[in-house]
């Protein structure tokens, strides 16, 4: 496994031990002016995610527009004993991009006898979470991992043996690459597992273009704010100039390519700097930060198959609005 320029350190943390994969800011720097140097710009969505991000993202999944999260919630309150049959006893749970846990906690309910390792790229917000964790579960043992989980890293071994690896991936976050990139990602999983492994995936489906609207144009502006954090996490970070109030929040729905788009959009002709580096902005030109995809079933199943899965269950709400997956490598 190829982890060049990434250095692990483990901090043992109260009553858990710490696995830290997390990327340099000199890789936050470089993948930011990367995207900002090319014709149509872009940064990366999984650098949404610093504490405030991460929190406001948690705001996020609160609201009444919001509806991926609460139906996603549903399909696990109401099938949770069935995938704990399909996932089976003393199984590994690593959960990808974990955030609060909250949408696990309703596995490891279920679970008999889990293991669970929650990765994130947001350090401090994992600690939080899994001190929580350890709370409100003293006897389940819980390893997290800070790292990019689109890169490579090891899973740490448990304390004592497991009969099944899966991998948790709720909130449709597959969603957030393309098509080549996500039967990647599946292949990138596999690796990472080192062996036979499943993978329980949120999958948004496709419908109506108002509904997905409303999901990333919310009337509060919450995700307004989430958007607009990436430029004030550069400032923080990166000693960036971003004048916020100078870029406006805009999402809609690509029809063409079955995905909701993201975007930061300059209000007028402006220069940055990132570290030094300037980067120009004519007016109304963008930044995009996030794609969404929305799929179909039959859509989903070749891409788990093109990455070396099948698809053995699929779970869904009354409405078809989302699905959850399981996968299993072949």
């Amino acid at each position: 496994m190829n982890l060049r320029g990434v250095m692990k350190k483990v901090k043992s943390i109260g009553p858990f031990t710490l696995h830290d994969f997390a990327p340099s800011s000199e890789s936050f720097r470089d993948e930011v002016l990367r995207g900002l140097a090319r014709p149509s710009k872009s940064i990366p969505s999984k650098f949404f995610y610093d504490t405030t991000g991460s929190r406001l993202f948690d705001d996020i999944c609160e609201l009444e527009e919001y509806y991926p999260t609460r139906t996603e919630v549903r399909i696990l309150a109401e099938s949770g004993k069935e995938m704990r049959a399909c996932i089976g006893p003393r199984a590994v749970l690593v959960e990808l991009g974990a955030g609060s846990s909250i949408k696990t906690r309703m596995l490891l309910d279920h679970l008999e006898e889990p293991i669970y390792i929650p990765v994130d790229i947001a350090r401090e917000h994992l600690i939080a979470s899994t001190a929580l964790l350890c709370d409100a579960y003293p006897d389940l043992e819980i390893i997290p991992v800070c790292a990019d989980y689109t890169r490579d890293f090891v899973l740490p071994k448990p304390a004592r043996d497991a009969k099944w690896l899966s991998f948790f991936f709720p909130g449709s976050t597959i969603g957030n690459l393309s098509r080549d990139e996500a039967v990647r990602f599946l292949v990138h999983l596999r690796r990472v597992a080192c062996g036979p492994c499943g993978v329980l995936v949120g999958v948004d489906l496709k419908k109506d273009r108002r509904v997905l609207e409303a999901a990333y144009n919310d009337m509060k502006g919450v995700t307004a704010a989430f958007n607009l954090n990436l430029l004030a996490r550069i400032n923080r970070e990166l000693e960036g100039d971003f004048v916020l109030s100078s870029f406006r929040h805009r999402a809609f729905y690509n029809e063409a390519e079955s995905r909701v788009e993201m975007h930061l959009v300059s209000t007028v002709e402006q220069t940055a700097h990132v570290g030094g580096v300037a980067v120009r902005f004519a007016e109304g030109e963008s930044i995009l930060t996030e794609y969404s995809h929305k799929y179909s079933l039959e859509s989903m199943r070749e891409i788990a198959g093109e990455g070396g899965f099948s698809v053995d269950k699929v779970w869904t709400d009354p409405d078809g609005l989302f699905s959850v997956q399981l996968l299993n490598s072949r």
